[in-house]
């Protein structure tokens, strides 16, 4: 009985632990410029890889971008995106309607509010989205790629490996944004990064320290109601 109440009380302490940091990861836009440290970098993305995937395939490729590798990304998506140079390896067509377009305004409007941004000042709100190009100052990027042939059952593998591995950062102190604009600029991305054509990129993550000091990273968002999403069955 001893031995069944120590590990009660160890497996509480590890699902407190877990709660509080899916809890306090966010989007962050604002980081410091400091690079991270080469050995916590490799240790975020060795935890990532233990995410599930149909019979195991693990149906991911990542780049890291940092350093000069970053500025040239940085310089190059910001200039080929105001110049009209989009090119898209899946389409980015979705309509959001009824509830969920309600959570996208308001995701939209808490983001706007954190940086003083008025509803109707679309001149600072297009600036605010170019940000994603410059990856809201992060000293890293990871791109996402799907490598052909595969499909909408392997993005969802994907997703889970991204999943861990912003849980991973959070777990280490530090923040992350998942973000598809930067799939608008794919192929100059794989230029850059010398990625085969065969693997389509999906999303990006801009990640870093986050800086404490900016008002962007005060910006929280809601979730629905449990009763909303989940229903249980008996």
């Amino acid at each position: 009985m001893d031995a069944l109440f120590s590990a009660s009380n160890a497996m509480s302490g590890q699902a407190g632990s877990f709660d509080e940091i899916v809890l306090k990861r966010r989007s962050l836009r604002a980081y410091l410029p400091e690079p991270v440290p080469t050995a916590t970098l490799e240790h975020v993305f060795a935890i990532a890889q233990r995410a599930p995937s149909n019979c195991n395939t693990q149906p991911w490729l990542t780049h890291v971008a940092s350093g000069a590798t970053v500025q040239v990304l940085r310089e190059g998506l910001s200039q080929r995106f105001m110049a009209g140079d989009i090119s898209l390896d899946f389409p980015y067509d979705g309509v959001y309607q009824g509830v969920y377009k309600e959570r996208q305004y308001g995701s939209a409007q808490a983001l706007y509010d954190s940086v003083g941004i008025a509803r109707e000042d679309k001149a600072r709100r297009h600036e605010q989205f170019m940000r994603n190009f410059t990856f809201f100052d992060a000293p890293h990027v990871a791109l996402l790629f799907l490598p052909e042939p595969f499909g909408l059952r392997e993005a969802a593998d994907l997703g889970m490996y991204a999943q861990n591995l912003m849980l991973a950062m959070t777990a280490h102190g530090l923040g992350s944004c998942p973000q598809t604009a930067l799939s608008f600029e794919a192929d100059f991305i794989r230029e850059t990064l010398g990625v085969e054509k065969n693997n389509k990129l999906l999303f990006g993550i801009s990640f870093g320290v986050p800086d404490p000091d900016a008002p962007v990273n005060s910006c929280t968002t809601n979730r629905a109601a449990l009763a909303d999403c989940v229903h249980f069955h008996s």
